[in-house]
């Protein structure tokens, strides 16, 4: 799956014992929207969809 840089940039702020967990869970949800790039727009409903602000 590519992420835009934008994406990996905020997947960052996301804190390393979690981040991985994350990716795939949001990976998962872009797969399921028929996506192949994660950008941020995406990237921020998918984390707004978890709970995190």
């Amino acid at each position: 799956m590519n992420w835009s840089s934008e994406a990996e940039d905020s997947l960052r702020e996301i804190p390393f014992v979690v981040r991985p967990i994350i990716r795939r869970r949001i990976e998962s949800l872009a797969r399921e929207a028929g996506l192949e790039t994660v950008d941020l727009t995406f990237y921020e409903q998918a984390k707004e969809r978890f709970g995190r602000k």
